[in-house]
């Protein structure tokens, strides 16, 4: 089973998502579009496709030139009812790839916050994982309206699509149910400065952060990523 994972932004961390693809014994090829390398034209010879997040917005195809191939090749994953996962950016390309509005430049969603499903996602066999809702983690500032004929799944306080899926196995999630503590850790050390410009306070907050949310944030995310994985046969 080979999988295809497209990486837009240094320091793209797989988490609970490549944890998942390695015990299901998956060959993962990685594509760094942010380097430079080519994006597929198609699906052929994989059997999925994951798209991770970035500091860029969905529409940013002048500094990111190789948005519109992304979108393409998510368009091409799903014609052929092969499962697509896109996180955070990866969301939002789904949704612009489908039709969706991408809603540059909220106010930014930080932290563990929680995540509520729709009677939907309850019912999906990937978000089912929220159960009743469940912290996680988010990093963003954009969100999307939802494509026509998307399922939606899931919602936040501050972010209403929050996840959505599109015909059998196209999901689009805007949460980084993918960062567990380690990957959270790193993000606080690698983009401090970054960090900080929002949220001043969060490396005396985080200790206290972790410890409140990141065990029933974990279980959470990593069943989700197992539930995603499934869908690969």
């Amino acid at each position: 089973m080979r999988v295809l994972v497209i990486e837009n932004y240094p320091l793209t961390p797989h988490g609970q998502v490549g944890r998942a693809l390695a015990n299901a014994g998956a060959e993962v090829t990685v594509v760094k579009a942010f380097e430079g390398e080519a994006v597929p034209l198609n699906a052929a010879g994989y059997a999925g496709l994951a798209v991770f997040g970035g500091g860029q917005n969905a529409l940013d195809d002048e500094g990111s030139p190789f948005l519109p191939q992304i979108c393409d090749l998510i368009r091409g994953f799903h014609a052929e009812q092969k499962p697509v996962l896109g996180i955070c950016l990866g969301s939002q390309l789904i949704a612009r790839a489908f039709g969706g509005r991408n809603i540059i430049g909220r106010p930014i969603e930080f932290g563990w916050h929680d995540v509520m499903p729709t009677d939907a996602g309850k019912a999906d066999p990937v978000l089912s994982a929220l159960g009743e809702g469940a912290p996680l983690f988010h990093w963003h500032n954009d969100t999307f309206d939802l494509p026509e004929g998307a399922v939606h799944l899931a919602s936040s306080a501050r972010t209403p699509h929050q996840a959505f899926r599109m015909g059998a196995a196209t999901y689009g999630i805007q949460f980084h149910f993918e960062a567990a503590e380690p990957e959270v850790r790193d993000w606080s050390r690698d983009f401090a400065g970054m960090i900080a410009e929002n949220t001043p306070d969060w490396a005396q907050r985080l200790e206290a952060e972790i410890a409140r949310h990141a065990p029933r944030a974990d279980d959470t995310g990593a069943r989700l990523a197992a539930n995603w994985v499934r869908l690969l046969g």
